[in-house]
């Protein structure tokens, strides 16, 4: 079978890519393997490259023809699509992505294509790869500027491209057209180079902030079982205390070992213990009897009055055989009389004495 032409192996890559670009399901297992398979292909290209010595350290951009111009944009469209990978090691990843980007650069510095601001920020990624950044760190209204500058020569190649991408009339047999094409595409990977080196940096700096990863294996499942049961591991020690001995009503025995590991459940019963069960103590005071309870003091005190309705308008029937009661309501009946009789009705209102 004869060895597929650098031509054909591209375009096929570069159909791929646009195939992933232009869907969202990226956490899909279907996605992630035409991912893979765009990564082989473009892969394949550089191999190929490399066998045909298609890039050589003594040419110029002279001398690269117009349509092997658009070749330098292999590893630069390889980097791109292993950011995209889903795996584990995501710092693996970076790394992989950022020898595409460095070897990308490397080669359009060595053919001079990279503009006299691109050279100096290549430079300054040189010189301290994980510290790059695009935009000054110091200066606010640099930072602003450049966002800017950034945003506008972004839009200007893009609106270039999308020129010649509609007027194929343009490019038909005009070699300095296409190679103004091919050109102004690098810019923009350059341009997005520069971008991705920047964001790759600071996506180190948060994976760097986070925990370790737990080891993996039946083992670590086994030991995190064995955790979360609270049984002993293989030198007979548990920092958790075993379920049984704290179910136990027969806690007996040297509470600590001579190590001064805990060897049964102990409280404590000092300042500490009390602090503790005061941490959930509602702000309110709880109810200290229900409300039975409460109703029967009450009663017991007198302070319930009893009966209601037609009933509590009906003097009870004197009872004629209690003279002690008698006597004390013929009592009361004569000092009623003498009261009224010394204060007649009308005595106390003096407002209307002329």
């Amino acid at each position: 079978m004869p060895e597929q032409s650098i031509r054909s192996l591209f375009d096929s890559a570069e159909s791929q890519r646009k195939g992933i670009e232009t869907s969202w399901d990226s956490n899909t297992a279907t996605y992630q393997q035409n991912l893979a398979a765009a990564i082989s292909t473009y892969e394949s290209c550089l191999k190929l490259a490399d066998r045909l010595s298609l890039f050589s350290p003594n040419e110029t951009l002279e001398d690269l023809t117009s349509g092997d111009i658009q070749y330098l944009a292999i590893n630069y469209r390889l980097a791109e699509l292993l950011l995209r990978v889903s795996t584990k090691n995501r710092k693996a990843t970076i790394q992989s992505a950022r020898d595409a980007y460095e070897k990308y650069l490397n080669l359009l510095d060595q053919y001079d294509i990279l503009s006299s601001a691109d050279k100096k920020l290549y430079n300054d990624y040189l010189e301290s790869p994980t510290a790059f950044s695009t935009i000054s760190t110091t200066d606010p209204n640099a930072r602003r500027a450049t966002k800017i500058a950034n945003f506008k020569l972004e839009k200007e190649l893009k609106k270039k491209l999308e020129f010649l991408a509609q007027n194929p009339a343009y490019l038909q047999n005009d070699d300095d057209a296409i190679r103004e094409l091919q050109l102004t595409n690098l810019s923009l990977c350059t341009h997005n180079t520069f971008q991705a080196l920047e964001s790759l940096n600071r996506e180190l700096e948060v994976l760097a902030m986070a925990p370790p990863t737990p080891p993996s294996g039946p083992d670590s499942l086994e030991r995190d079982y064995r955790e979360r049961m609270g049984l002993q591991d293989k030198d007979g020690y548990s920092d958790r205390l075993d379920r049984r001995d704290m179910l136990s009503a027969n806690n007996k025995g040297p509470i600590l070992s001579s190590g001064g590991k805990p060897l049964r459940p102990f409280t404590l019963l000092d300042s500490r213990q009390t602090l503790k069960a005061g941490v959930f103590k509602p702000g309110h005071n709880l109810p200290t009897m229900t409300i039975d309870e409460y109703l029967e003091e009450e009663r017991a005190r007198g302070g319930i009055i009893e009966g209601g309705g037609e009933a509590s308008g009906l003097s009870p029937e004197p009872d004629e055989d209690n003279y002690e009661k008698g006597d004390e309501e013929t009592m009361k009946a004569r000092e009623w009389d003498e009261f009224t009789e010394a204060n007649p009705k009308g005595a106390g209102n003096t407002l209307n004495r002329g």
